[in-house]
């Protein structure tokens, strides 16, 4: 299950943290909150992001 969880501090300070996406995805999905909460001061990349992405088997499919 991918999940994408927003953290405020009492400070006012926020963190995003990804779960269950691997590779680059978590910098994907996770764009648009960086985007609006501001500006990054820093970032901290997981295991999970140093995983390699699996693409599902090629499948063809024919269109009439």
């Amino acid at each position: 299950m991918q999940t994408i969880e927003i953290i405020i501090s009492t400070d006012g300070q926020s963190r995003i943290e990804t779960r269950g996406f691997t590779g680059s995805r978590c910098r994907d999905a996770s764009q648009f909150l960086e985007s609006a909460l501001g500006k990054v001061s820093s970032e901290q990349l997981t295991a999970e992001y140093h995983q390699c992405v699996q693409h599902p088997p090629n499948q063809l499919r024919q269109e009439n």
